[in-house]
Parts: C-alpha cells; structure tokens; sequence
C-alpha cells in the first residue's frame, strides 16, 4: 500500500537527518545555514514537545507507542472512508511519530536539529515538520469538508 510506503519513507528521511547531525555536529554546537535566521543545532530533547515533561522517557515512550498503535489501527481501519487530504494526513503523523519513537528507544533522547532564530526558541526535527504537516492536511481537509456540507 501506497500510505505505509509513504510512512517509512517519512520516518527513513527523519532517521537520515540525525543520524548526519549526530555524525556532525556535537551536542550544543550550532551552524548557521542562513546566517541569524537558520541555524543547525544539535539538541539531545529528553521530553516531549517544546522540551516538557524532561527526563520522563519512560512513560512518553509507552504513551507514544500506544498512540502510535491506536492512530495507525484507526488509520488502517477507516482508510477507505477517508480523502486524499486525511490519508497523507495519517501517513506524515505516523511517519513523524515512528520517527521520534526510534530515537526514544534507541538512543533515550529525540535529535532535534531545525534552528529558526529569531522566530522561536524552540530547536526541531522532521518528524516534528511531518506530524506538523499531517496536523494541518487533516485540517484542511475538515475545512473543506465543512463547505462541501454547506453548498449541499
């Protein structure tokens, strides 16, 4: 199926990017892509986020696995029933999940790499861009929804 080939690629991507920041980049160094605005900085998050819930691991990694399951039977379950819109959806959350997921497991923190200064405090990765981008598919397919009920 197309969505689950579309869900590894997602969390392969995520996986790539930190694996090459975690081979470059030490932990707290920076390096500036454009000049005071993006920035590469190697961040080892220990919670979730925006950093909350540090140093609890263990529960958000049985939380997320649990998520991570209910989202993907839901998914898989009532895939036929969705659009386009909510299809990618789930695919890029899924995606992002399992690959922030891979991180807490195998190394005990999540690599956190996309620096926008000046914007927000705030240092990211992929998988977070693709549960972002899965976030606001779904929305604006329940948008669209919303008028298609409207013009009937």
């Amino acid at each position: 199926m197309v969505y689950i080939a579309i869900i590894i690629l997602l969390a392969l991507v995520d996986q790539l990017s930190k694996y090459k920041i975690d081979n470059w980049l030490v932990e707290g160094e920076t390096h500036p892509v454009i000049g005071g605005f993006l920035h590469l900085t190697y961040v080892k998050n220990r919670g979730i986020a925006f950093g909350i819930f540090q140093g609890k691991l263990d529960i958000i990694s049985i939380i997320t696995v649990i998520v991570i399951v209910g989202v993907g039977i839901y998914f898989f379950k009532n895939r036929k029933t969705f659009s386009i819109f909510e299809k990618l959806g789930y695919s890029f959350i899924l995606g992002g999940a399992i690959g922030n997921i891979i991180d807490r497991i195998f190394r005990g923190f999540v690599v956190d790499m996309i620096d926008f200064r000046g914007i927000w405090v705030f240092v990211f990765n992929l998988a977070d861009v693709w549960i972002n981008i899965g976030v606001i598919l779904i929305i604006i397919d329940s948008l669209l929804e919303n008028k298609r009920k409207k013009k009937k």
